[in-house]
């Protein structure tokens, strides 16, 4: 199943990359996704390039009831956001993978930050789920991409917040 979410962020494509490449931003939005616990590792920097990887611990009340039984109370999920260097404008693209320990679930695809005027960027994720569940895939599929969706919506406003608070230097 395919999943896209885009996100206006209200800065510039360069101060939007530090902000993605900071491990308190990270945890920030870690947390306002409704963590249980969670890990934070961000290498490298906002102009080289960096990987982010979370690991965070999640509730599945969000989850419908009846797919539950397949996952439990919580589900563990390990992300990784590989970024490459900016080109000129400060646009960069990379890679994402989100995998849920424990469950046949998998998002695979790419992430891409682009300038859009001197103060806005757009933050796009597009990728795919595939879930190996035999009779059900699809319907865990739906289930998935719609976490996935809300999660990166979370991402948005914990964003915009950061942006007000944290002035580009």
């Amino acid at each position: 199943m395919q999943v896209l979410v885009t996100l206006d962020l209200p800065t510039d494509a360069r101060a939007a990359a530090v902000m993605l490449a900071d491990p308190a931003y990270v945890l920030e939005k870690v947390l306002a996704s409704g963590a249980l616990d969670q890990q934070v590792d961000v290498a490298g920097d906002a102009v080289a390039g960096f990987t982010v990887t979370i690991r965070r611990g999640l509730p599945t009340d969000a989850i419908p009831a009846h797919l539950r039984s397949f996952v439990g109370s919580r589900i563990d999920v390990r992300q990784v956001e590989v970024w490459e260097p900016a080109d000129a404008q400060g646009s960069r693209t990379g890679t994402v993978v989100l995998e849920i320990a424990g469950a046949p679930v998998r998002l695979t695809g790419r992430v891409s930050l682009t300038a859009l005027e001197a103060s806005t960027s757009r933050l796009v994720y597009e990728g795919e789920i595939k879930a190996a569940v035999p009779l059900f895939g699809a319907v865990v599929e739906e289930a998935a991409s719609e976490a996935v969706r809300a999660a990166l919506l979370v991402e948005e406003s914990v964003a915009q917040r950061w942006i007000e608070t944290h002035p580009a230097v």
